[in-house]
């Protein structure tokens, strides 16, 4: 087996586990003292939208991961679709012909109804770049895209955990919107906050996005607040200055930094100013990169 099919059954494992957990804390007495604000929600269909995106315009949905449950390798605390634990309903991943068909059907209707699209968006109940067919499916939305709307964009909103698969990091070259998390440049920051399944190697996860030569956007989050007794806050001066280097480094061509906006599955967690994210981008401007905020 190679690595990156054993990266997608050890979630299946782990998503297991978690769902195992999220029954028997039902079971639980009501006092007990939980600090999940469970009110998200999670996709039911592989295509979805299209919607008014605050970053990306009017944007039709591909969600490529299992209908009602999360399916990710981080479990960030702000995700609007809850933990991975939460609302299970199936395992199975939509097949490659299935978003082809879907997605084919829905701009067919689209374009007769003369619908606008800007841009096509993977995104939905996890992280995309999961799918074993990740590769072809970006294929089939790129050809479809031309068929149906050739002046909408195809965008990717991804975690970056799988750019060791060099085939991922094949297809998010083809996209027009390569857009990837990067939430700090601290370590210990980036674990509190996207609770990665596994260990995060920052110098190897900075080296794979220097592969894609400034072609990628950069999205970060910004938040605190206290979670599980713990206070997170990735915009103190150290965690700034650390995001800064990094962004210095692999140059993207976009830095996308916003707050949260949606139903958290903590509580404690708090929005961040415009002011404050106009102050947080100032010193990437004055360098010259282009910086998207969004409060």
């Amino acid at each position: 087996m190679d690595d990156y099919s054993q990266k997608v059954d050890n979630l299946i494992i782990q998503t297991a586990k978690k769902y195992i957990l999220y029954f028997w804390l039902n079971l639980l007495p009501v006092s007990y003292p939980l600090v999940l604000h469970m009110a998200t929600f999670l996709f039911d269909k592989v295509i979805f939208g299209p919607v008014i995106s605050r970053r990306l315009g009017i944007s039709l949905g591909i969600n490529v991961l299992p209908l009602g449950c999360k399916f990710c390798n981080f479990d960030c605390v702000y995700c609007e679709c809850g933990l991975s634990f939460e609302d299970a309903k199936s395992n199975a991943l939509p097949t490659r012909e299935e978003i082809s068909q879907a997605l084919k059907t829905k701009l067919i209707s689209m374009q007769e109804n003369n619908d606008m699209l800007d841009v096509i968006t993977f995104a939905g109940n996890g992280e995309p770049t999961l799918h074993p067919s990740f590769s072809e499916i970006v294929d089939d939305t790129i050809s479809l895209r031309d068929t149906y709307f050739p002046g909408a964009l195809v965008s990717v909103l991804s975690n970056s955990t799988m750019l060791s698969n060099p085939a991922v990091i094949d297809s998010l070259k083809k996209v027009d919107r390569n857009i990837l998390k990067l939430d700090s440049g601290l370590v210990s920051t980036i674990e509190m906050m996207n609770q990665p399944e596994g260990k995060i190697d920052l110098p190897k996860l900075v080296s794979h996005l220097k592969q894609f030569e400034g072609k990628l956007i950069i999205q970060t989050m910004f938040t605190k607040g206290t979670i599980s007794g713990k206070w997170i806050d990735n915009t103190t001066q150290e965690d700034l200055q650390a995001w800064e280097e990094i962004i210095e480094q692999v140059r993207p061509q976009m830095v996308m930094i916003y707050t949260i906006d949606r139903d958290t599955p903590y509580e404690g967690l708090q929005k961040i100013s415009l002011t404050q994210l106009n102050e947080i981008a100032l010193p990437l401007k004055n360098k010259g990169f282009e910086v998207q905020v969004s409060g």
